[in-house]
């Protein structure tokens, strides 16, 4: 994240959206909250019980009834604002700031209501990005700090949500990560366009791999169960008990291990048919797990190096039909 974000045709069109949302919040989305006192500091008792109104209020709707009380700030205020703050580190000057921009996090916050994410918990972290974008601001480069602090905002909301989205982390690499952010908003996006959003155009518009895209589209529309949740009321048991078992059964492990002991007691018999330097060859370069070069058993033994590959292939050769002929399962062995 840089300080001051570029002035470019992309963020041209993220401002606008923004402000248009911030200035327009849609009556059919949230409910009016009933008329309120005049502006207060946000958390500032009001003397009224809020449980005796005619309808009820939620926490949601009394937050935003209390935002919308502060006005926006016009261009010549934010300024001197902000010189109070730069200059005499004016306490008052930065929380003024912060109310009137408020409602930059509620309009970000809820373009991710789709994510199931409470929505107070999403505002709050937005409002946690204007305080971060109060410290960065830059009033010499000509950009309204709404606009500037929208960038903070979604980025703070975007890493919450990267965090507790799911019981499961869906993004552990850069690339993933960037897929989270952008994917929705890339099919969208090219949706609006008139454009199939298939997975090789969204691969090219991100600058990732197909098989990435496809990986994260994955994750992002499954849905996640706990195992350790009841059944149901009735019973004690979690989904955990009913959930079979990805061990081999008992009788296929006690086969698995009598075989593997047979195969041992084989190798060794057939150990005692090679000479020295095939015995040698099998242990050190062919049943070993740091095994040697042909380059090095060529120099071991005075041969070159295609001399020792077909010793190599010829020993292996005469182990497989000596396997063969004494191990009656022996394609199961292999398997």
């Amino acid at each position: 994240m840089t300080d001051q974000p570029q002035d470019t045709e992309q963020d041209a069109e993220d401002t606008e959206e923004i402000e248009d949302l911030s200035l327009d919040l849609e009556a059919d989305e949230i409910t009016e909250a009933p008329e309120t006192p005049p502006p207060q500091p946000l958390g500032t008792a009001t003397g009224k019980d809020s449980t005796t109104a005619v309808a009820p209020v939620t926490a949601l709707q009394q937050y935003l009834a209390e935002v919308r009380r502060y006005p926006y700030l016009s261009k010549e205020e934010e300024a001197q604002l902000f010189h109070e703050y730069s200059t005499q580190g004016s306490r008052e000057a930065a929380v003024k700031l912060i109310l009137a921009n408020l409602r930059v996090s509620v309009a970000i916050a809820s373009e991710y209501h789709h994510t199931g994410a409470d929505q107070m918990d999403l505002i709050q972290e937005g409002n946690v990005g204007l305080m971060q974008a109060i410290k960065k601001f830059d009033p010499t480069k000509n950009v309204r700090f709404y606009a500037y602090a929208a960038w903070w905002a979604r980025a703070y909301i975007l890493r919450y949500l990267l965090n507790t989205y799911r019981l499961v982390k869906v993004g552990t690499t850069q690339d993933q990560r960037k897929l989270f952010y952008n994917l929705r908003k890339e099919k969208a996006k090219l949706e609006r366009q008139g454009f199939a959003p298939d997975t090789k155009l969204l691969a090219d518009r991100l600058h990732v791999r197909e098989r990435d895209v496809i990986e994260m589209d994955q994750r992002l529309g499954s849905w996640e169960l706990s195992l350790d949740q009841p059944l149901n009321q009735e019973t004690e048991g979690t989904l955990l008990d009913i959930l079979p078992s990805q061990n081999m059964p008992a009788d296929e492990q006690l086969a698995a291990t009598e075989l593997q002991t047979l195969f041992r007691a084989k190798l060794a018999e057939f150990t005692k048919t090679l000479a020295e330097r095939d015995e040698d060859i099998l242990r050190n370069r062919i049943l070993s797990e740091t095994p040697l070069t042909l380059d090095n058993l060529g120099n071991k033994y005075g041969i070159t190096k295609e001399r020792a590959r077909q010793l190599e292939a010829r020993i292996i050769k005469r182990l497989r039909d000596f396997l063969k002929k004494e191990i009656k399962d022996f394609d199961a062995l292999r398997s």
